[in-house]
This record gives C-alpha cells, sequence and structure tokens, in this order.
C-alpha cells in the first residue's frame, strides 16, 4: 500500500511541479514586463532561472529532509539528462539550428562553471563554503548575461535573435496584480509538489535498497526535466531554436550553481564517491559532445537527427550502467 502511495505522490509531484513552475515564470515575467524590463533581460533570467525553480525546490527539500544525496544526484542528473534526453529527443523531432552569438559564448561558461564546481567537489565533499561560493556565482552569472545581453543588442542596433523570440513568448497583457497571484500560487504549489515528490523517491528508494543519489540521477531527474522537454520541443517546432537549446544551456548553468549550492548551504554534503567517478565524467563528456554538435565551427551550428540519436544512446548507456552498478 505504501509503495502505491509513494508512486501516486511521485506522479502528483511531477504533475503539479510542471504546472506550477509555469506558472511560476509566468507571474514572474509578467511583473518584469509590467516593470520596464526587456523580454531579452527576462529571458536570459527568470525564464532561465525558472526552468530551474523545480531542481531548486526539490534540492531544498531534499536536504531538509535530510537526503542530501538525492539534491546532488539531482543537479547532476538532470544536466545530464537535459543534453542527452532533451535534445536528443528535440532533435530527432525536428534538427535545431544554432545560431545565436550569445549562446556561443555562454558554451565555455558553461565549461568553467563544470570545471570550478568540479573544483569544489573535488575533496569529496559539498561544504557550507563551497554552497556560498555556487549560490554566489549564480547571481553573477544573472548579472553578466543581463549585462553582456543588452550591451551586445545596443552594440549591433537590431534586436537578437534570441530578443525577438523571448518576446513572442512573454504574456503581454497580464495585469501586475494577476502576475502577483500567478507568482505566489506557482511558489506554494512548488513547495507542496517537491514535498511530495521527495517522500515518495526516498521511500521507493528505501523499498528497492538503492541510494539516494541513484533515485535523484534517475527518477528525480527526469521528473524535474520534463519542462525542459516540453518548452526545448515546443520551442524547436515553433522555429525557436535559440529558445531550444539555450534554455538547456541555461538551466545546466543555474543547475551547477544553483541546485548543488542550496544543500551545501542548507547541511553540507559528504559526497558518495560515485559521483566524481561515473556521474561527473559522463556530464563532462555529454557536454563537450553538445559543443561539437551544435557549436559550427564553419558557420551555423545544427543538431540533426543522427546527432540527437547519438545522444539519446548515450543516455541509455547511461541509465544501463546505473542500473548494473545498483544491483
Amino acid at each position: 500500500m505504501e509503495m502505491l502511495l509513494s508512486g501516486i505522490a511521485i506522479l502528483a509531484g511531477f504533475t503539479l511541479l510542471i504546472w506550477s513552475a509555469d506558472r511560476f515564470v509566468m507571474g514572474a515575467s509578467g511583473i518584469a514586463l509590467n516593470s520596464g524590463v526587456s523580454p531579452l533581460v527576462i529571458g536570459l533570467t527568470i525564464v532561465g532561472f525558472g526552468t530551474s525553480a523545480p531542481e531548486m525546490i526539490v534540492s531544498g527539500v531534499a536536504a531538509y529532509q535530510g537526503t542530501p544525496n538525492l539534491a546532488v544526484g539531482n543537479a547532476l542528473g538532470s544536466n545530464i539528462t537535459n543534453i542527452a534526453l532533451v535534445l536528443g529527443i528535440t532533435a530527432l523531432v525536428t534538427p535545431l539550428m544554432v545560431n545565436s552569438n550569445i549562446l556561443k559564448r555562454e558554451y565555455p561558461i558553461m565549461f568553467m562553471i563544470m570545471l570550478v564546481a568540479l573544483g569544489l567537489l573535488w575533496d569529496g565533499e559539498l561544504s557550507h563554503v563551497d554552497g556560498y561560493i555556487l549560490i554566489a556565482g549564480m547571481f553573477a552569472l544573472m548579472t553578466f548575461i543581463t549585462i553582456m545581453g543588452l550591451r551586445e543588442k545596443k552594440q549591433n542596433q537590431q534586436a537578437d535573435p534570441l530578443d525577438e523570440e523571448f518576446s513572442e513568448e512573454i504574456p503581454k497583457d497580464m495585469s501586475t496584480s494577476t502576475a502577483f497571484f500567478w507568482l505566489f500560487i506557482g511558489l506554494i504549489v512548488l513547495l507542496i509538489s517537491s514535498r511530495l515528490l521527495v517522500w515518495g523517491a526516498v521511500n521507493i528508494a528505501h523499498e528497492f535498497n538503492v541510494s539516494d543519489l541513484v533515485i535523484g540521477l534517475t527518477i528525480v531527474a527526469i521528473g524535474t526535466s520534463l519542462p525542459e522537454l516540453a518548452a526545448s520541443i515546443t520551442s524547436a517546432l515553433k522555429d525557436e531554436h535559440e529558445i531550444a537549446v539555450g534554455n538547456i544551456i541555461g538551466s545546466n548553468m543555474f543547475n551547477l550553481l544553483g541546485v548543488l549550492g542550496i544543500p551545501g548551504i542548507m547541511t553540507g554534503v559528504i559526497l558518495d564517491p560515485s559521483v566524481l567517478n561515473r556521474d561527473y565524467p559522463v556530464m563532462i563528456a555529454l557536454s563537450v559532445l553538445l559543443f561539437i554538435f551544435a557549436y559550427g565551427f564553419k558557420g551555423k551550428g545544427q543538431i540533426n537527427r543522427l546527432e540527437g540519436g547519438i545522444l539519446l544512446m548515450c543516455y541509455i548507456g547511461y541509465m544501463i550502467m546505473i542500473y548494473q552498478q545498483s544491483v
């Protein structure tokens, strides 16, 4: 009976997470737009932050309830899922073009963040100091991306493709009071659904005698990446390829800084050895593969269907590896 309730809690948690994250982003975007903030700034900060909101809330709840390795698994697993599963499936649906100079600049930033986080975790511990460094890095990243985006737009005297695409995605006719309402509702439901999800996931982990890390890397990571999957496929089908790829890059940076930083600040974490021996190397390898596919060394970059299939096969291979090491 408890297993049935745990399964229901996970399904309900995922469903409510997706719904509440969308309402949270809608409300925050509406408030920002009504306050005179440009669509480009909203897209690069609020939308990027909002797509990682489920992971951040789940991470905080998991750390608070005494399962910080689930939070670590969620951060790394979500990044792996975003690249291999989300972009893999999206590219199979429709090939993805990568044109914007902003996205090309964000690739090396993402790699730098991965290396800094790896350096902090190298001693096998995510300490309170490490957590504060990562959270500070998240706010510095938001500031940097905003400044550079506005500067580039001003220098070019024309709208970046991202600016035009974000403008189409952000609600324009929402009153400030309505926006505050959805922001509040979204945040509350995010908290409730995260507690449901973590409760169900921990129960299943204990029932099958697998680690909290593995549950975070698999069930929780897949569930919290569903908003990215939905957003990427929807954007790609609308030919808004910049948003489809940009959401993944932004989400991965926020995951490493915000989602990973939260359990460090709250409790500190002694890492499962698999984090550095298996999961982090896989995340770096997939990021390098994504760079090769998407950067466009001889012109416009593209992730075609073959490359999408390769990414998806990599994800399946990673899941098989986790299963074999867990039984």
